[in-house]
């Protein structure tokens, strides 16, 4: 089975420039591709996964990545898929974030001998003269056919700024860029980034009179239609500073029965045979084993085996011994946090983060969705006298450990 069949597969490949160079290209390790990512945060989260995921798959099969980060285009910001306008961020924030980035990136793709590089767009877009971009490049788009993508045109409602409009221009620039300096022939993205790519693949037409292809993936959706990697906590971080592998884990261990399969097959490496023969076999025992072999293997793949192994005996420990496990997320509070000894329990979700507010934390006491120490809390008002820590648990998947200092 070839590299391009696989993917097909696995349901990863959504659109192609040209099916038949494409596969011949990754089949072959002949493909130096980029993907582009944008520094808005300190950290990258689950919605990069699927990128990381075949970069990884492309680099295994003899191709070469350019990991693009967008320190030029974040200071104007995607509106493809928003509804809103971007917060504008100031150079040091997006060096800050350019720069975690990149210790990231390094844990993840081999960039050793060559085998991979990293490129800051903000190298070239930044020094570019502005009346030059519009009579180099500016001239090679047409306006109305711009304004047919999808990426504008859920904007113009609702307002769309000429800032936001080049986007697609800088974007279609680092293709340019990136075919010329490293012999970059293919630009990977996500299924939303369709117009932005077609850009880049014209404008090395109309400027060099050259080939160059684009493939999209898969947009990471559960069944429903919705953006994967959001939590009643926000998103799901790769940093584990910002989401502990234990929440990580526990993330993958709880996603809905009819995305258990279809995540194996995107975001895994396991045998696809093996994920097929899953699919025929799962129900009951089988649908719970199949969630802990996928919250496992993306637990190892982004924070190591060592941590996979401490997060797969803590889970096991924890739904099978009364939630006493010594990786379980936990928050520290002080005598500052009590009154007389005692704390309300909406004051305990709340200080946790198992409830994002107090109205959310009433709720799910009246509704019987919290206990204490294997003690169900249905009074709001309700005191807590923790002695030295408790284990407030919500529903019959979240644990959390409170700790009196």
């Amino acid at each position: 089975m070839t590299l391009y069949e696989e993917l097909t597969r696995r349901g990863l490949i959504a659109q192609v420039t040209d099916e038949k160079e494409i596969s011949e290209m990754i089949n072959n390790g002949k493909a130096t591709f980029y993907i582009g990512f944008d520094p808005t945060a300190d950290s990258l989260h689950v919605g990069h996964f699927m990128a990381l995921c075949l970069m990884k798959r492309l680099q295994m099969a003899g191709n070469k990545p350019i990991v693009l980060i967008g320190g030029g285009t974040a200071m104007i910001g995607d509106p493809s898929g928003k509804t809103d306008m971007r917060k504008m961020m100031t150079p040091e924030t997006i060096q800050h974030n350019v720069d975690c980035f990149k210790k990231q990136m390094s844990r993840f793709i081999d960039f050793s001998d060559d085998k991979a590089i990293l490129v800051n767009n903000g190298d070239w877009l930044l020094n570019l003269n502005y009346v030059d971009v519009l009579r180099e490049v500016g001239a090679c788009f047409s306006v109305n056919k711009m304004l047919t993508f999808e990426c504008y045109k859920q904007r113009m409602e609702r307002g769309l700024t000429f800032l936001e409009f080049n986007y697609m221009i800088m974007q279609s620039y680092d293709f340019y860029m990136l075919f010329q300096k490293y012999g970059c022939n293919m630009q990977f993205g996500g299924d939303d980034q369709w117009a932005n790519m077609l850009g880049g693949t014209e404008l090395i037409r109309k400027k060099l009179g050259k080939d160059a292809h684009a493939m999209t993936i898969t947009l990471l959706t559960n069944s429903e239609g919705k953006k994967m990697g959001k939590t009643e906590k926000g998103a799901v971080w790769l940093d584990p500073a910002k989401t502990s592998p234990y929440d990580f884990f526990q993330y993958w261990r709880n996603v809905g029965d009819a995305d258990v399969i279809k995540c194996l097959k995107l975001l895994t490496f396991l045998p696809i045979e093996q994920i097929e023969e899953m699919e025929r076999t799962m129900e009951g025992a089988e649908l719970n084993k199949a969630k802990e072999i996928l919250a496992y293997e993306l637990t190892k793949l982004i924070h190591g085996q060592e941590e996979a192994d401490k997060c797969l005996e803590s889970a096991k420990s924890i739904f099978g011994g009364g939630g006493n496990a010594a990786d379980m997320p936990s928050t520290e509070l002080t005598a500052d946090d009590l009154t007389d000894g005692k704390i309300g329990i909406l004051d305990v979700l709340v200080k946790t983060k198992i409830a994002p507010s107090r109205s959310e934390a009433r709720r799910l006491v009246q509704q019987g969705g919290i206990s204490v120490n294997d003690e169900k809390v249905t009074d709001p008002n309700a005191l807590l006298t923790i002695d030295g820590e408790a284990v407030v648990k919500k529903g019959k998947k979240i644990f959390h450990k409170v700790i009196i200092k």
